[in-house]
């Protein structure tokens, strides 16, 4: 895979678009109404900052579903609970939940309000990190040490289920791309039994370079959305296998995670992400196919191809 695949992996039910085998048919937002929806709520619950007046800016990549607000009063983030994320695996109640979960260790952004379908939090100030950061063992060890604290704290009230993610998912793909082996996959996906955790613990579940900031303060993690609890070891498969790291970064990360206080018998953790491997696989395939379902970009659809089986 030539290009960073990102790991999506909690999926909710709700159906946004038919997946009887139509061709996949792009997801519209409508911008203005969201817009219209944001700034009633600012005035309704943020007095302060419409007196001393604000300007929403969409952020790029996220189609008119997350804006800045910025204001001499603060700049802020206001997340959009659409049809399409929830699909795709987004829950802001969830996701407002584990962030006041995880509040005082300065691990995500501070939230401010959540009031449905939107979850506003504090701008996070800070500058992402390039792809190629991660060669860096520096950046290595101080994500390591970010994780680390993460998985040492106590489990939020939310569980990653893979199988019920997988069935969901499968209601949102396009049934014509379906072939008998991947048909005889997904039952056995279904069907096998995961593996049993390594250590239980709340996960990011979207470690990628875009999602972690360079700030005075060290790394933050932003855009918590698929967190939910899990084992660490899928969590790192998932980090592993989203930015495509072959098997010497494999092992430089891994060995920088026991030595920053993580799970210390490094070759059961080896072992125990290499389990999680396949389940990874399928779920990214899975993620890009309801993608590709939502949106009709051929990114999706090439990113997926290398998946199927």
């Amino acid at each position: 895979m030539s290009k960073r695949q990102p790991c999506r992996c909690v999926c909710l039910p709700h159906r946004a678009v038919k997946s009887s085998g139509q061709a996949a048919v792009p997801f519209r937002i409508n911008a203005g109404l969201v817009q219209s929806e944001l700034r009633q709520l600012i005035e309704q619950h943020y007095p302060a900052v419409k007196t001393a007046g604000f300007r929403l800016l969409p952020v790029a990549g996220l189609t008119g579903e997350s804006w800045k607000i910025s204001s001499p009063a603060g700049d802020f983030l206001a997340r959009h609970q659409s049809a399409q994320r929830q699909v795709s695996g987004a829950d802001r109640q969830r996701e407002s939940a584990i962030l006041r979960h995880i509040a005082r260790h300065k691990l995500g952004p501070r939230v401010r309000l959540y009031s449905p379908p939107w979850l506003i939090v504090d701008w996070v100030d800070g500058t992402p990190l390039e792809e190629q950061a991660f060669t860096d063992a520096s950046v290595r060890n101080a994500l390591c040490e970010r994780l680390v604290t993460l998985h040492q704290l106590p489990p939020s009230g939310y569980r990653l289920d893979l199988q019920q993610q997988f069935a969901r998912y499968w209601q949102h793909i396009d049934r014509r791309r379906l072939t008998p082996r991947w048909l005889r996959l997904h039952h056995q996906m279904l069907s096998q039994v995961p593996p049993s955790p390594l250590k239980l613990a709340l996960v990011h579940m979207d470690i990628h370079a875009g999602n972690v900031l360079n700030t005075p303060q060290g790394l933050r993690l932003i855009d918590w959305e698929y967190a939910a609890n899990a084992d660490i070891a899928l969590e790192l498969a998932a980090l592993i296998r989203g930015n495509d790291w072959n098997e010497q970064q494999k092992r430089a990360f891994l060995y920088e995670y026991v030595k920053a206080g993580g799970y210390q018998n490094l070759s059961l953790l080896q072992q125990q992400v290499n389990r999680w491997i396949p389940w990874v696989n399928y779920l990214m395939l899975m993620w890009f196919e309801v993608r590709w379902q939502q949106t009709g970009e051929n990114q999706y659809s090439e990113w997926a191809h290398p998946l199927r089986p």
